[in-house]
């Protein structure tokens, strides 16, 4: 797979943006370039995903196409749909969120939203399949020098610039032994880029237990109290991770691929759900 732009830098560079400069709306040829790169992708999943540039340009639609409040200053948003089927949300993911890295390197703001936003006027207007989900879509457009104050309440609600440390998602062949860089070794890098990953309300949901040389990835979901959609959004938070992860490797030049294995043998606590593994390439 080509990398367009430094993965690294980028993901480092990258932040939820929802205060856009009004006056300024994201130019023709820059919409043309996140399609063009939207229609080429393709994830380790082998899952198809679609993905739909939506504008409002009048107050009636604007209204219908609707984010609550949490987005200012933009009417022009990406969707993405799948068709449903076994880790198409972590394809989406994926792919959504390379195209959301590849927006940044363009110097062009987005925000996943997974919730806060009129699920089925999106999924109306885009023409959303029987068969298919609408799991997010992101807002796009130049980010304004100040930020809303509901985006500065946001920010700080969901302690946005936080993240979990290393010995809270990352283990070594049980989920009681932590993971340490040292035993990551060359996947130290990886593993730290995943961590910086966004996800739904800074939840980071993503496990992954080192074992017998591979990196196993679970999403944790409180099975007692998770509706449908809690779980979609989990699924696909953890596919955004294995973006990171995967473009960081491919990046470092270590080779590997995903898959799901049958007969993984790591006991897990009852929260989590096993999703896929990255086996490296054996040199």
């Amino acid at each position: 797979m080509k990398l367009d732009f430094p993965i690294e830098q980028t993901i480092k560079k990258r932040y939820s943006v929802r205060t856009y400069q009004e006056k300024r709306p994201i130019s023709e040829k820059d919409k043309e370039k996140l399609m063009a790169y939207a229609n080429a992708l393709s994830n380790p999943f082998g899952v198809h995903v679609s993905f739909h540039l939506l504008e409002t340009k009048d107050a009636s639609n604007s209204q219908k196409l609707g984010t609550y409040g949490v987005i200012k200053g933009t009417k022009v948003f990406l969707g993405a749909t799948v068709p449903a089927g076994e880790l198409s949300l972590e394809a989406v993911g994926y792919d959504f969120e390379k195209l959301i890295l590849y927006a940044t390197h363009l110097g062009i703001g987005t925000c996943w939203l997974a919730a806060t936003f009129n699920r089925s006027a999106f999924t109306t207007a885009i023409g959303v399949k029987e068969n298919e989900l609408l799991p997010a879509i992101s807002p796009i457009g130049y980010p304004a020098e100040k930020k809303s104050l509901t985006e500065s309440l946001f920010r700080k609600t969901l302690k946005s610039n936080q993240r979990k440390i290393w010995n809270e998602l990352f283990f070594k062949e049980n989920f009681n032994t932590p993971l340490t860089e040292t035993d990551a070794g060359v996947y130290a890098l990886p593993l730290e880029m995943l961590r910086l990953a966004p996800s739904a309300s800074n939840k980071q949901p993503w496990r992954v237990v080192q074992s017998n040389g591979a990196y196993h990835f679970y999403a944790e979901i409180d099975q007692g109290n998770s509706d449908d959609n809690t779980v979609v959004i989990q699924r696909v938070d953890v596919g955004i991770s294995a973006s990171h992860f995967h473009l960081t490797t491919l990046e470092k030049d270590l080779s590997g691929k995903f898959e799901k294995l049958a007969d993984l043998k790591i006991a897990d606590p009852k929260d989590l759900r096993y999703l896929f593994s990255w086996i490296p390439e054996k040199e």
